[in-house]
């Protein structure tokens, strides 16, 4: 049964990355960035007792739902091939708190409470920024569950390094600046101290996944 859920909740999110013909792939490199970190997490004396494998498994099966709400987003905004106008992007950022409630009505029934609320928490916090300027509630700091820090670091790192409709990939030394800059800013710094120690190994997915 378990590994019909993986199938149906993977198959799931890829149906609704093919909506989206800007970010092919995005779910693949996010969870081969996601995995990269919990390895590094593991090793590191802040995070030991907490990465168990429960919640390492629970991680990398709930990342590729990072971007379920997007279902509920029109194909004109989702689709379109330039920057997003003010009222487009607001529109654009329902989809975190949609994420959260198609998870909770979708996979409710899922002999899994513990991966319900952490993909729960993934798809609706994502976007949330350590200093509390993200979305949708404008969390700050350790109140961001750290399932959802994960995500952003991955999000954000493939968002800046793969080609989208409205612009090129950016340099891969940009990318980490990038990640590296938002320490303490858009990102938890511990992760983001983590992150950068494993670059080697990000950049090595990276090549691998492009």
């Amino acid at each position: 049964i378990r590994f019909h859920n993986d199938v149906m909740v993977t198959g799931f999110a890829t149906l609704v990355e093919n909506r989206d013909n800007s970010t092919g792939g995005h779910i693949t490199r996010t969870k081969a960035y996601v995995e990269i970190l919990l390895e590094e997490m593991k090793r590191d004396d802040l995070y030991t007792m907490v990465v168990t494998k429960d919640f390492e498994q629970n991680m990398i099966k709930s990342a590729p739902m990072h971007d379920i709400g997007k279902i509920s987003t029109p194909d004109h905004i989702l689709q379109k091939p330039e920057i997003l106008s003010e009222d487009e992007f607001e529109v654009m950022k329902l989809h975190a708190p949609n994420g959260g409630e198609i998870i909770v009505e979708t996979f409710s029934d899922l002999d899994n409470p513990e991966f319900l609320k952490m993909a729960y928490e993934v798809a609706r916090f994502h976007h949330e920024k350590w200093n509390g300027k993200g979305y949708p509630e404008g969390l700050q700091e350790k109140e961001i569950p750290l399932s959802a820090r994960i995500m952003a670091i991955a999000d954000v790192f493939d968002a800046v390094s793969a080609d989208r409709c409205y612009r090129e990939a950016m340099p891969l030394d940009k990318c980490f600046k990038i990640i590296e800059e938002g320490a303490g800013k858009d990102f938890d710094p511990d992760l983001v101290r983590l992150f950068m120690g494993a670059r080697p190994l990000i950049e090595e997915q990276y090549y691998k996944l492009k």
